[in-house]
């Protein structure tokens, strides 16, 4: 079902079986495939496709040129950056049909993925880590990790607001926004 407050471009095409929330919004020349899910108050820029099966949760913001394929699940009020790239298979060949042998990829709640990364299929990105831009990630990112380079590796924590956090006897304050953050045996938590 498409919301009727949903805003679609008229050069998208959007496939049968497709659900689409409230205040979202569809731009120039996107291919919604069939059984899509997505949330409400979500974007997609101009040239994005997203394949059979994907699920998009509310708030999610994907710029321009971006491919969802079919095994990506994208939590609420994650953000993909422009020409960001998603895998789905870890041995392609254009001759062998290998369908059957794509690999789920979960993006967690306020995930942001940077301009021109490259996300290599069967792994999680955690809540609310950080992607930075070109980056090539490989393997698990935990949450509020910083990542970036090629092959990426962690460069520090980032809070929700998405600023480098700076731990200090296991506390971090991001005084941007307020929250407080404990660093405990390598695993970033907001403290009550």
């Amino acid at each position: 079902m498409i919301s009727s407050d949903a805003f679609i471009h008229e050069s998208c095409y959007i496939d049968p079986e497709v659900s689409i929330g409230s205040g979202t919004k569809i731009w120039h020349f996107s291919h919604i495939l069939s059984r899509v899910q997505i949330g409400e108050n979500s974007s997609f820029g101009q040239n994005c496709c997203v394949g059979p099966d994907v699920v998009i949760g509310n708030g999610v913001k994907v710029q321009n040129n971006v491919s969802i394929y079919k095994g990506v699940v994208c939590e609420d009020d994650v953000f993909l950056g422009p020409s960001m790239v998603f895998t789905n298979i870890l041995t392609p060949r254009s001759f062998i049909s290998r369908k059957e042998e794509f690999k789920p990829t979960l993006i967690k709640k306020g995930a942001s993925i940077g301009a021109n990364a490259t996300i290599v299929c069967g792994i999680t990105i955690g809540e609310y880590a950080f992607i930075g831009a070109g980056a090539v990630v490989t393997q698990e990112v935990k949450p509020y990790a910083l990542v970036y380079g090629v092959p990426a590796k962690q460069h520090g924590w980032v809070g929700q607001s998405g600023y480098k956090l700076q731990f200090h006897e296991g506390l971090a304050l991001d005084e941007s926004d307020g929250l407080r953050y404990r660093l405990e045996n390598e695993t970033v938590r907001v403290e009550p």
